[in-house]
């Protein structure tokens, strides 16, 4: 199955597919934000696309681990992605943008989203 990794911020949202059975995530762009109706517009258009069949959200904890303000922002984002009618995993984005600035991602949104897919990933194949 491929899974649509989307690094959702205030202003843009990264975006990374991928499929598990490779344990590999590919950037594919940022998104600027325009508005919920517009967002869930051109993210169904790269889901149907890239042939998608789940979303993975990266959820922005605290450097505890505790959910705060964006965390929220971001969960109230995952309801509305319930409309694209796909399985969606929330997961802990921590230090995912970082991780992608310090790897030399030319595009740091879509760069630290296909981060968070190869994160999902490896932490599917460590619990089977």
């Amino acid at each position: 199955m491929r899974y649509l990794a989307l690094d959702v911020g205030d202003r843009r949202i990264g975006v990374a597919v991928g499929e598990e059975t490779f344990g590999m995530a590919r950037p594919l762009r940022t998104i600027v934000r325009r508005g919920l109706a517009a967002d869930l517009d051109a993210i169904r258009d790269i889901v149907t696309k890239e042939d998608v069949g789940a979303l993975v959200i990266g959820l922005p904890l605290t450097l505890r681990g505790e959910t705060g303000r964006q965390a929220v922002r971001v969960r109230r984002f995952a309801d509305a992605c319930a409309a694209l009618g796909l399985p969606i995993a929330l997961v802990d984005e921590r230090f995912t943008t970082a991780e992608a600035e310090r790897t030399g991602a030319i595009d740091l949104d879509a760069g630290a989203a296909a981060i968070l897919l190869e994160d999902f990933f490896s932490q599917r194949r460590a619990r089977s």
